[in-house]
């Protein structure tokens, strides 16, 4: 049995080296994929096109539309002579975001009353509209805390909006929050350890459907039911050189996100290999289990359009699962590429270990033995 399978591996291998496309779909898809999400991916937005209509015209209103503008959040547009101008600008998609600075501005700054300039944001995208309330919000409140240590005003500077909260006049809290374990808050790091796993899967499925396919469309299925070798070794034979081919996947993304990315190792490195091997294994059984399922090429494809994209979206590794709908959330457990984002997240970024995440990697070695063994009993009654 052993020669009988270490032959069948061989003949494997020498099929994937004939085939100089599936090689490079190993390397060049995944790359492209890793850094195109990694790079644009990204919920971080800055230089935000910016309207100011200044009524003021004074040096204290210049310097509040310096400060907005040189903050690297917001990049100055244009200037209007009204809020009616404005509003058509930001209308049109001509701007993002708009700032009016009200007649009596300076004069009520030096009389130590409180002033409101209005905040007009473009809301279109909702995602961009509440960072950009971050960001009016943060200036605004520096600008403000500059204005009364350096020239004693004593201002409340207040953002028209729909929900604002009145300032109270008795006290003030002052919030210091400290970012754990990414202090810079870099966003690549969630959205390539999420996708990761996401490639895994997408290209485990895909390159084993593939493969199985391929076999069958050229006939020699047949030649192989006449050797001595069985279904069971006949699969295995199938997996192997593409188990082996993956891992090397794996070890050249892992490289790219450390390299590229900068994302902190601080956990074990062989726990996110082994979550990254089941993460593999369970996408085969899938892409295998699809095979048994159709007769070529294009059918396997469409079959996998299906079964990946509903996969991706439901994982996590794109957006948080908080942010679904509660009637959806559970459904995540069900999908293995959820458990490895976990495991990816928590060892490299938190330095999580075995006693953390074995709950995870037990779920992802349930679904890669179910699916396996569902590939396995289908391809054995599709040859019989």
């Amino acid at each position: 049995m052993n020669h009988r399978l270490i032959a069948l591996i061989k003949k494997e291998f020498n099929q994937i080296r004939r085939d100089k496309r599936l090689a490079v779909s190993l390397i060049v898809p995944p790359t492209v994929q890793l850094l195109l999400f990694g790079f644009a991916l990204n919920a971080t937005v800055d230089h935000l096109k910016m309207g100011v209509v200044d009524l003021s015209h004074t040096p204290e209103s210049r310097d509040l539309v310096a400060n907005m503008t040189e903050s690297g959040a917001f990049r100055l547009a244009n200037t209007y002579f009204s809020a009616d101008q404005l509003g058509d600008a930001i209308a049109r998609g001509d701007l993002d975001a708009g700032l009016v600075v009200p007649y009596e501005f300076a004069r009520e700054l030096q009389r130590g009353r409180q002033v409101s300039v209005q905040i007009l944001l473009n809301a279109m995208n909702a995602n961009t509209a509440a960072i950009a309330q971050g960001y009016s919000e943060g200036v605004l409140q520096n600008w403000n805390q500059t204005m009364t240590r350096e020239m004693g005003v004593h201002a409340r500077i207040q953002q028209i909006s729909s929900n604002a909260s009145q300032v109270a006049r008795e006290g003030n809290v002052v919030l210091h929050p400290a970012y754990l374990f990414n202090p810079g808050l870099v966003t690549s790091w969630f959205i390539v350890t999420g996708t990761f796993g996401v490639l895994l899967m997408l290209n485990g499925s895909l390159i084993s459907s593939a493969a199985m396919i391929k076999e069958r469309e050229a006939g020699t299925v047949e030649q192989l039911l006449m050797t001595p070798a069985g279904t069971g070794e006949i699969v295995i034979a199938k997996i192997a050189p593409i188990f082996a081919l993956l891992c090397l996947m794996i070890l050249f993304a892992i490289t790219l996100i450390r390299v590229v990315f900068h994302v902190p190792f601080r956990g074990s490195f062989l726990l996110v290999l082994l979550g990254a091997t089941l993460c593999v294994l369970s996408g085969i059984g899938i892409g295998t289990f699809i095979a048994t399922f159709t007769k070529s090429a294009q059918q396997a494809q469409l079959m996998s359009f299906f079964v990946n994209p509903p996969l991706a979206s439901l994982s996590g590794a794109l957006t948080p699962v908080e942010a679904m709908p509660h009637w959806m959330q559970p459904l995540t457990v069900l999908n293995p590429i959820r458990h490895f984002g976990i495991i990816t997240r928590s060892v490299l970024l938190k330095g999580s270990g075995i006693e953390a995440v074995w709950p995870n990697l037990l779920a992802l070695a349930v679904f890669t033995v179910v699916l396996l063994s569902l590939s396995v009993m289908r391809f054995r009654k599709q040859l019989g």
